[in-house]
């Protein structure tokens, strides 16, 4: 990469954490979409963890297509027809339950890639400078949000071993691309860290 890439973020000082569909759809290879992330999920548990025993946000979403999310993203469901899988009431819709959302953790419903786009989670942001983004896939629904997260002011931070994709070579591109331009991609251990400061 060309000098002038990859320089820092910035100093995280009131952080909140977003936990992307990290779903049973995702999460479970049964799924057409699914893929291994158990090692991910772990990842993200010690990460939540974290943010819960120092009082930092933590926030989760879904993906869901009832009628209206899915007149919404007609072009994407076109794209990945897969993705109807995601229905109400669907076991796939539902968070994996070893993360656990707690009764005051919101999960948001989305029907695009963005955890931004078509939710409330910019004003759920409101005071923090930060958002450390675990999930999955890291090359579609985690990298938009990180692009997102860069375009509200917010300095995000990818621990990478707590997001993942169904393809390797697309994961370590993301990781690589988001880290030269938009985030700052850390370890598991560091982001745990930065919570805890």
């Amino acid at each position: 990469m060309s000098a002038g890439f990859g320089g820092g973020a910035g100093q995280a000082r009131a952080p909140a954490v977003v936990v992307v569909d990290l779903i049973r759809g995702f999460t479970d290879p049964a799924c057409a979409l699914g893929s291994e992330l158990d090692a991910e999920v772990a990842a993200t548990r010690e990460v939540i963890d974290a943010a819960r025993a120092h009082g930092v946000p933590v926030l989760f979403t879904t993906i869901v297509y009832d009628a209206a999310h899915a007149a919404a993203a007609a072009v994407f469901l076109r794209k990945v027809p897969a993705l109807l899988e995601l229905a109400p009431g669907s076991p796939w819709v539902e968070v994996d339950q070893r993360l656990a959302p707690r009764d005051d953790e919101p999960v948001l419903v989305k029907a695009h890639a963005s955890a931004f786009f078509g939710t409330p989670l910019a004003s759920l942001l409101a005071g923090r400078d930060s958002l450390v983004v675990c999930g999955a896939t890291t090359s579609g629904c985690v990298r938009a949000t990180v692009v997102d997260a860069l375009q509200h002011n917010l300095i995000p931070i990818v621990p990478r071993e707590a997001v993942g994709d169904r393809w390797p070579d697309a994961h370590a591109q993301s990781l690589y691309d988001m880290e030269q331009k938009y985030a700052d991609v850390v370890s598991a251990a560091e982001a745990v860290a930065l919570i805890g400061r």
